[in-house]
């Protein structure tokens, strides 16, 4: 399996990774310019040397354990101009909610640290000390979300972006579309719309998953469920809609809602608000 294929299947580990290490070479120099600037000048050290390592690290492994919260967040309320006033409150909100956690998180693991040294870690005044820790954890909440597009624009360059086209000489897309043109690094290829088992909404896009693959194409899902509706689709959940012909199984839930299992083997969750639609699409 090819790289480029592992990245296509767990995008989110992926840029999770990336910022993981971005935040541990940052807070590493951060950590060894403290050292190099306290033992200038033949100085004398006035702390442990592995105390910087210790704030730095911390304040890393919190808000990397945080990351994917902001990732949630980012799905379930998108930045798209449709919603984006809305969108960026959630997001303000979502700031001082991660600027909070990281504190008490990265507090936690330092008292642990220093008392595994017989040491006691000191925060300091609260209300001061909050407001230091936001200005910083702000721009890295911005710095994720913005990370997050770039990551995702890029894979979506690299693995191509596709487009619904009739069988028209103009290429154009109509509503009677049975095929994908694909662009993928400066070459371009067609794929059977039929090929398509699922659909998931992401962002501004829907990537469609075809055999292992996924191919982002620039539209909403509830427009392009409808659109291929008389194709077989069907929509099962807020971020999700099916090829009938994928279906495998239906298990229901004691919740009302169920789950349905794909002929390769993928589970995806059929919410009750389209259960009695999906049921008689598929009788």
């Amino acid at each position: 399996m090819s790289v480029l294929t592992q990245v296509e299947k767990r995008p989110q580990v992926y840029e999770w990774l990336f910022l993981f290490s971005y935040l541990m070479i940052n807070n590493t120099i951060n950590a060894t310019s403290i050292l190099m600037e306290s033992s200038r000048f033949g100085r004398t050290l006035t702390f442990p040397v592995w105390e910087p390592f210790v704030l730095e690290y911390s304040s890393a492994l919190s808000a990397s354990l945080l990351i994917p919260l902001v990732f949630l967040l980012l799905k379930w309320a998108p930045l798209n101009w449709l919603s984006l006033k809305k969108n960026l409150l959630w997001h303000l909100l979502g700031s001082v909610a991660f600027s909070l956690a990281h504190v008490a998180i990265m507090v936690l693991l330092r008292k642990l640290a220093f008392m595994s040294q017989q040491m006691t870690y000191t925060y300091g005044e609260l209300p001061v000390e909050l407001f230091y820790e936001y200005r910083k954890d702000a721009w890295l909440y911005v710095l994720v979300v913005l990370a997050s597009y770039c990551f995702r624009f890029i894979l979506s360059r690299m693995i191509g972006e596709a487009q619904l086209v009739a069988d028209g000489e103009d290429g154009t897309a109509q509503d009677d579309c049975d095929r994908l043109l694909v662009k993928k690094l400066g070459k371009e290829f067609i794929i059977k719309v039929e090929d398509i088992e699922w659909l998931e909404s992401s962002g501004n896009y829907v990537n469609l998953h075809i055999k292992g693959r996924i191919y982002p194409t620039r539209a909403t899902l509830g427009a392009l469920v409808e659109q291929l509706s008389h194709k077989g689709f069907c929509r099962v959940h807020r971020s999700y809609g099916i090829n009938l012909d994928a279906v495998s199984s239906i298990a229901p839930q004691a919740s009302g809602d169920a789950e349905i299992t794909l002929l390769d083997g993928k589970v995806l969750s059929l919410s009750r608000r389209y259960r009695e639609e999906f049921k008689s699409r598929l009788s």
